[in-house]
């Protein structure tokens, strides 16, 4: 009957409703204090770059991405980063590094974004003489700044190269020293330059390229070479400097080399940047 309860019916426990999650991200801060960037970084990703060929590489990048603060926002919700690098997929490119900024700057409600992309880019190189293929590793970076409607792009490469004191061939009875130097070239350009064009001008811009993998006919080869090509890291600066002079889509560059000295204790650096 109706209004009568039997006690085998299980009764309906109203569930209590889940506590409201307070948001302190969007919580007001008083110090008056704007933050330039702030965000996340050190995220390892798996990505996919674009090579010259227009083929894609698979690589592992770490990555870095900040937004502007404004001084009355306590913080920035860090999560929306990893949102927005999930919706743009694994393909990384200069073409689409606009839209990943985009996206930031609107799910962040920021008026600038950043973006920082290092990841290692492998080539196939045939040593010289016997013409063994082996793949060598470089180290790429982007580096893409959004503020308003303003997008600024910068490409870093660096490749390892050998340099021989021409000093030392000059005073020498017997051979003359060399080194590895390390050169990191950074440019601005108004159309897209490759990695491979960047990789190209600094290795020919040196006593000599270096190889994953050589014989022995190879290493009489790439030694000689060096040999009868002597630079010190002054001239190494400047030997990319002039390509890059020469090349009509740089509009800025700064070039760095570091040599790791074989007979000193420290290393010999020099640097030229203009634009």
């Amino acid at each position: 009957m109706p209004g009568i309860i039997d006690a085998n019916t299980p009764r309906r426990t109203k569930r209590p409703s889940a506590p409201e999650l307070r948001d302190k991200q969007n919580e007001r801060d008083f110090r008056k204090l704007r933050i330039d960037k702030v965000g996340v970084r050190g995220l390892r990703f798996p990505i996919q770059v674009r090579d010259k060929a227009r083929a894609f590489q698979n690589t592992i990048a770490t990555i870095g991405m900040f937004v502007d603060l404004p001084h009355h926002f306590k913080g920035t919700h860090m999560s929306r980063f990893i949102e927005v690098l999930n919706a743009h997929g694994g393909g990384i490119h200069v073409e689409n590094i606009n839209g990943i900024l985009r996206a930031m700057q609107k799910k962040l409600n920021a008026a600038s974004a950043h973006l920082e992309i290092e990841f290692p880019y492998f080539m196939s190189k045939k040593s010289p003489v016997s013409e063994q293929e082996s793949l060598m590793d470089y180290l790429a970076r982007f580096d893409a700044s959004a503020r308003g409607d303003e997008l600024d792009f910068v490409l870093t490469v660096k490749a390892n190269v050998t340099t021989l004191c021409p000093c030392s061939k000059a005073i020498a009875k017997y051979g003359a020293h060399n080194q590895r130097g390390e050169v990191t070239v950074q440019i601005r350009s108004r159309n897209i330059v490759w990695i491979e064009d960047v990789i190209a001008v600094i290795e020919s811009s040196a006593s000599s390229e270096l190889y994953a993998l050589l014989k022995r006919q190879d290493e009489k080869a790439v030694t000689e070479r060096a040999y009868e090509n002597p630079v010190f890291v002054e001239d190494l600066v400047r030997n990319v400097a002039l390509k890059l002079n020469a090349d009509e889509r740089v509009t800025w560059y700064k070039v760095e080399a570091e040599n790791f000295e074989s007979i000193h204790n420290h290393n010999a650096y020099a640097c030229i940047e203009k634009g």
